[in-house]
């Protein structure tokens, strides 16, 4: 999850490739790291955590250098558009989108009755973060935190913090600590929760006293669905739209930031429309892209923004939507000829 403040959720070779490689293998006994008896001590104290269960988890959480150099190159900072579009935007990637929609027709549908968002949206996520569950990654959940949080002093202070909400989170579900696995950042299950997003946002969609969104599909489409409807998702509103140019263009206004702060008024005024018939009172936000085909022109209104709160990049938004549109165009095209 939702990685969100991760690294746009490194939740990322994009999570999906990065998290599936092979992780390299390097003990480390980190409850005799610098910084452990003060974790440990904080821990036990704040929570009523056993210090023996927090210590013995320590001593066998593993350093992984491989989890450090994915740290250092997120996927969304060093590609194209065009490139990082082709990771997510394939045929093979819309077919198993359309299987896991047919699969799970009525827990999307009951997911979106419920939360308001999209059934296709749900599974658009689902598709990028995991394949559909294919690719929840292959780090012990316990070595990505502890080597991110003793081992990455750029980010030491987030990532204790998500060990301290994975170990909350492993009691209060009842979880086995060291058998979870995940992304390089620590991201868990078909939509790719870090720890506090878990412990927030997961739903026991099925009621069956737990939720599990790393085994059970059923939970992860209702956590999805309850993560978007958390941060704002309005039912029915247009996420993004292609946009309009009219010169001169204030080209100050292309990527200006995530989150919508000029109404479509305003962006008119810099010769930024969207090509529909949209309430300009409505507040968006220009893009601009390098597309397979040159420069690519977008608007992205509150919806879109919604999408941005799962993974902080703008990229990754409009390909979880560009995959969204594609699975339910190919979706609805199976139900018609049946």
């Amino acid at each position: 999850m939702i990685l969100r403040k991760l690294i746009s959720s490194p939740l990322r070779c994009l999570a999906a490739a990065v998290a599936m490689s092979t992780p390299l293998l390097a003990s480390a006994d980190y409850s005799q790291h610098d910084k452990a008896a003060e974790f440990v001590d904080k821990v036990v104290e704040k929570h009523s955590f056993d210090r023996d269960w927090v210590v013995n988890i320590l001593q066998q959480a593993e350093k992984k250098q491989s989890i450090i150099d994915a740290m250092e190159r997120p996927a969304e900072s060093v590609m194209t558009w065009a490139r990082y579009r082709k990771i997510f935007i394939q045929d093979s990637r819309i077919k198993q989108g359309v299987k896991f929609w047919q699969e799970h027709a009525d827990t999307l549908a009951r997911a979106e009755k419920e939360f308001g968002v999209p059934a296709e949206m749900i599974v658009g996520i689902i598709g990028v973060e995991t394949r559909y569950g294919r690719n929840k990654g292959s780090y012990r959940v316990v070595d990505a935190l502890a080597t991110l949080g003793f081992d990455f002093p750029r980010r030491s202070t987030f990532f204790l913090g998500q060990l301290e909400q994975y170990l909350l989170m492993v009691r209060e579900q009842d979880f086995a600590p060291l058998s979870f696995k995940g992304s390089y950042a620590g991201a868990m299950g078909y939509g790719q929760f870090i720890p506090s997003s878990y412990r927030a946002y997961a739903r026991d969609f099925d009621d069956d006293g737990q939720a599990d969104i790393v085994n059970n599909p059923v939970d992860a489409i209702g956590s999805v669905a309850n993560y978007f409807a958390e941060h704002g998702w309005r039912k029915g509103e247009t996420v993004v739209t292609p946009a309009v140019l009219s010169e001169p263009v204030d080209e100050t206004l292309f990527n200006a930031g995530l989150k919508p702060v000029k109404t479509l008024a305003e962006l008119k005024l810099g010769g930024i429309s969207s090509n529909q018939a949209l309430d300009e009172s409505m507040k968006a936000t220009a893009m601009k892209f390098d597309g397979a085909k040159g420069d690519e022109y977008w608007v992205g209104l509150k919806n879109f923004y919604v999408i941005t709160r799962y993974n902080h990049s703008s990229m990754y938004a409009l390909a979880a939507h560009q995959l969204s549109q594609k699975v339910a165009e190919a979706y609805r095209s199976e139900v018609a000829q049946k």
